[in-house]
């Protein structure tokens, strides 16, 4: 099992908002702190906003935050939001499936029950349960300085 790139960079936004909770920052600095191209962070940033995860807006002052605690975000529905539109196996997609075993074959239900077993795992975590005491995380994750309008260093 592989996890796409979005689901990755999704969780990275959201572990990188989640140690840094009061602040807004804009996205290309959470870029660079998850190693991520700015563009391709943009995109997920904005399927995370759609998706209810974090807020976030544009312009000068603009950029990214949780939209509600850490303790309110289930990294199981993270996952399910992101992965939901990449079929596991070809016979989990309908529309496209073609393969000829589908009516006899056993493995599809397997791998059902193993899908089933796995969000069940990530239903039981939070964003929380992820960053709370996680001292390494905050770390890395440590927003810059930011500098006010007057030219001082805030925060």
């Amino acid at each position: 099992m592989r996890l796409t790139t979005r689901t990755n960079l999704a969780l990275r936004v959201l572990m990188f908002c989640g140690t840094n909770p009061d602040q807004i920052t804009p996205s290309p600095v959470i870029a660079q702190a998850c190693n991520a191209s700015a563009n391709h962070l943009a995109q997920v940033v904005h399927a995370l906003n759609q998706y209810g995860f974090i807020e976030a807006s544009r312009g000068r002052t603009g950029g990214v935050k949780l939209a509600r605690t850490a303790n309110d975000i289930n990294i199981g529905d993270v996952f399910r939001a992101f992965e939901s539109e990449v079929p596991f196996t070809e016979c989990f997609s309908p529309e496209t499936n073609t393969c000829p075993l589908v009516s006899a074959c056993r493995l599809k239900s397997a791998i059902g029950r193993a899908l089933d077993a796995f969000f069940r795992e990530l239903d039981m975590l939070t964003l929380d349960d992820l960053v709370r005491g996680n001292c390494g995380l905050t770390e890395l994750f440590a927003a810059p300085p930011t500098i006010s309008c007057q030219g001082q260093i805030a925060g």
